[in-house]
């Protein structure tokens, strides 16, 4: 079994478009000062993580496996 998907975000390239939120509500929310935060990785399936950190238009988002970042578009 592979290890979670540990998601990071980084605050200097986010812009709070909600892209995010939109596609997997239970991991991500938006901070007070508009900035995307995640809530609970493990809420949303690997799939529709991948869709949204391939949908965040300044590419804020990146994924993790066992500390290594993975690519972009990279099947588990």
């Amino acid at each position: 079994m592979n290890e979670p998907l540990d998601v990071k975000i980084d605050w200097d390239r986010c812009m709070g478009s909600g892209n995010c939120v939109f596609w997997a509500p239970q991991t991500f929310d938006l901070s007070e000062d508009g900035h995307a935060v995640v809530i609970d990785a493990s809420a949303t399936d690997e799939e529709r993580l991948r869709i949204a950190a391939e949908g965040c238009p300044v590419g804020a988002i990146s994924l993790w496996r066992g500390g290594v970042e993975l690519p972009a578009g990279e099947e588990s």
